[in-house]
């Protein structure tokens, strides 16, 4: 394991991650399948850890990719190479932006950002509910060719936690916190 390659493909994510943390689920999937560095159903796992840790998703997910990568190491060389594109940028921008910010080209470019970052994010939680909640391969029975119905697959215990915790949280709107920690509990309770 090379960590010049492990920083220069987590630079690649920091490049074109555009949208925050979830963005990089799609980048991290592909390194999972290039490298073989993470498996994908790791990926679930980091993404968990990430949103229930303090700081930023996509920095405790490159740092725990990183770590099962290379250990120690990779866990700082990962988010540093996270992060050193979006330095870059942010220092070099801020002398544009400041002086072409009233440019009509300029406010064209971030108006047809923000659709591309809610695509990566949509993206990427399709993605994650996918991961979560549908059980594929021998054990979750519902591949086509198996002759199991498509809904065979579906982890309903999960299912049902995610409908009830969005309800909870669309209802309410509660601390963050207190539905991280009522779903870390009702997963041990549910042996989930």
């Amino acid at each position: 394991m090379s960590l010049f390659l492990l920083y220069a493909e987590f630079f690649k994510i920091g490049i074109f991650s555009v949208g925050g943390g979830l963005a990089t689920l799609p980048f991290l999937y592909n390194i999972a399948s290039r490298y073989g560095w993470l498996m994908p159903e790791d990926i679930g796992n980091l993404l968990a850890v990430a949103q229930s840790s303090p700081g930023a998703v996509g920095v405790n997910m490159s740092a725990q990719a990183g770590f099962l990568a290379a250990g120690i190491p990779g866990a700082i060389i990962a988010p540093l190479g996270l992060v050193s594109p979006a330095i870059a940028t942010i220092l070099i921008m801020a002398r544009i932006l400041a002086a072409f910010k009233e440019n009509a080209a300029v406010q064209a470019v971030f108006a047809a950002l923000r659709p591309a970052a809610a695509g990566l994010i949509s993206a990427a939680g399709f993605g994650v509910i996918a991961l979560s909640l549908y059980a594929s391969g021998p054990a979750g029975g519902g591949s086509s060719g198996s002759g199991t119905p498509w809904y065979g697959g579906i982890r309903w215990r999960e299912t049902v936690l995610l409908a009830a915790l969005f309800f909870l949280v669309w209802k309410f709107r509660k601390h963050p916190f207190l539905y991280i920690a009522a779903a870390g509990a009702a997963g041990v309770l549910l042996g989930l």
